[in-house]
């Protein structure tokens, strides 16, 4: 039988970026220099695969540090933490290692600064989020969370001459800045950075999709569901008139989805595997005759120190 001829269209750049490569490194680390068990608050990243492989190595993930035993390794996840959760830990004597992405910490020493002027802080980002309950939890005041330009007109602050703003990293750039645009409008003395809180690599793995969208008739993004970076690659596809499906990986795909396709996009979120893209390629290649070309896209030289204890 004669398989059907699709070609595959690769987003570049896609997958790990440099806080998900430093804060599995830091596990692996901890691993090897500590011994298992090293335990894990909350997914160290967000990806299914990442999270069951280090499971398999000896980490333990748990919700809170009170479900760890005293005195063993603990290693805070990308996400970063409030000032809680670290509180929390030093009164259990757990040994700490923050693997928070450093561009996440930037956010958190920005709240800290705000409230530092006494100013009243608006925190953009998905309710829920590690990353929201992280930042949220750096300083005393209780921020106010506000997740599109409709929440903006809802909101209710004490001075709206005094308000500074800050974001999620993972966010989608697009809605970010209709939300950042709708906040000036509304308060116009309102501190805060343009966009420059999301993160380099979710805004270049955006503009990759964005490339990507013109060229295919379908997106593949390989992520996990809680991946906030992964969905904002996924509605950014649908966006632009392309169906698009966030996949876990391979088994995944529907083949229906396939049908009447020529041409195919991959990506993958800040937080999934290259060997996810692998298997994904090797599924296609068991029912089609593909053809794979990588787009040109930015490249990526960030990288992020690992804490003494494990360089």
């Amino acid at each position: 039988m004669i398989r059907k001829n699709l070609e595959v269209v690769l987003a570049a750049p896609r997958g790990f970026c440099a806080g998900v490569e430093r804060a599995i490194a830091i596990v692996e680390k901890a691993l090897q220099k500590f011994g298992p068990p090293v335990y894990v608050r909350h997914e160290i990243v967000h990806n299914k695969y990442v999270v069951e492989d280090l499971q398999k190595r000896g980490a333990i993930f748990v919700d809170e540090v009170d479900q760890i035993p005293e005195g063993a390794v603990t290693i805070f996840s990308a996400h970063g933490v409030s000032d809680k959760v670290e509180k929390d830990a030093k009164e259990r004597n757990l040994p700490v290692i923050d693997a928070t992405c450093p561009l996440v910490t930037k956010v958190h020493l920005e709240a800290k600064k705000h409230e530092k002027y006494q100013k009243e802080i608006i925190l953009i980002g998905h309710e829920g989020h590690p990353e929201v309950e992280g930042t949220a939890g750096r300083v005393k005041q209780k921020v106010v969370l506000v997740s599109s330009p409709e929440d903006v007109k809802k909101i209710t602050v004490k001075n709206p001459n005094n308000l500074a703003y800050v974001t999620q990293t993972t966010l989608s750039v697009d809605d970010t800045t209709n939300i950042i645009n709708a906040l000036k409008q509304r308060f116009p003395n309102i501190q805060g950075p343009s966009t420059k809180d999301i993160c380099y690599a979710t805004q270049n793995r955006q503009n990759a999709v964005k490339l990507l969208a013109k060229e295919v008739d379908l997106i593949l993004v390989i992520g996990s569901v809680n991946s906030s970076n992964s969905n904002r690659l996924r509605d950014l596809g649908e966006s632009m008139g392309v169906s698009s499906y966030l996949i876990d990986g391979a088994q995944g795909i529907q083949m229906k989805w396939l049908q009447n396709i020529s041409k195919i996009g991959i990506t993958a979120g800040a937080s999934a595997p290259e060997i996810l893209i692998d298997e994904t390629l090797r599924f296609l290649d068991n029912y089609f005759s593909i053809a794979v070309r990588t787009l040109e896209g930015i490249e990526e030289n960030v990288r992020f120190k690992l804490p003494a204890l494990l360089d």
